[in-house]
């Protein structure tokens, strides 16, 4: 029964527009579709450059791409606190338990994971597609954008999951933000914080509406993915 009322709550909050829960919302949005976007404009070209080009150091720059990728989300967070905290060498900056702590520990939580995917993708199509436009006579940057365009799929992919990963994260936001009411609660740590107190209508208003991304993010994805296909 408990759940029903907590279902009846939860789209009444939605409905009414409560102005905490919103702004919860609305913080979640802006700390990791900022993140996600850094994320891309620096992660994007990495990965493909790691996958088109050799250099030095290059098993050891993959390496450590796939090892951050699945590197525990509290222990960036951790380590993205120990260099803002006011002891560390970016305490001076003042940005611990801020939004901008958050999209810090996102972005280096988003970078690998879109780094990666794009280098993977590269790696498998990169020299394929590189070598038709050298045969249509295309310059370097004809091929580069040759390249991209054969890759639109695979990086939006990227980002999206990168984005995914950003919106979903509970441990690294926590460290790094502290949860803090009005100013650094996002929907998945406020979510965990009211299961553990046994409010549920707040916690189920705000995971419909992580579903609700969740659904509109992948069928994106197959929108463009079924307009490729055709």
């Amino acid at each position: 029964m408990f759940i029903i009322n907590g279902f009846k709550e939860a789209i009444y909050l939605l409905i009414s527009l409560d102005a905490e829960l919103y702004h919860v919302i609305i913080l979640s949005l802006m700390v990791s579709l900022t993140a996600a976007a850094l994320s891309s404009i620096m992660a994007v070209p990495i990965g493909i450059l790691m996958g088109v080009k050799e250099f030095p150091l290059k098993k050891v720059a993959v390496r450590f791409i796939y090892t951050m990728m699945s590197v525990p989300p509290v222990i960036a967070g951790l380590i993205v606190f120990l260099l803002i905290s006011r002891r560390g060498p970016l305490g001076i900056l003042g940005l611990v338990y801020t939004p901008t702590a958050m999209i810090i520990a996102q972005t280096v939580l988003i970078f690998p994971i879109i780094t990666g995917l794009v280098y993977n993708a590269t790696k498998e199509k990169g020299e394929t597609i590189q070598n038709l436009g050298k045969t249509l006579g295309a310059n370097r940057r004809q091929r580069l954008i040759l390249l991209v365009k054969e890759l639109r799929m695979n990086i939006l992919t990227a980002i999206i999951t990168g984005y995914g990963r950003g919106i979903s994260e509970v441990g690294a936001v926590m460290l790094v933000g502290g949860n803090i009411r009005g100013q650094t609660r996002t929907m998945t740590t406020t979510i965990a914080m009211l299961q553990s107190m046994g409010e549920y209508s707040i916690a189920i208003a705000l995971g419909i509406i992580l579903l609700l991304i969740s659904f509109i993010l992948n069928s994106i994805l197959l929108y463009y993915q079924q307009g490729d296909y055709r």
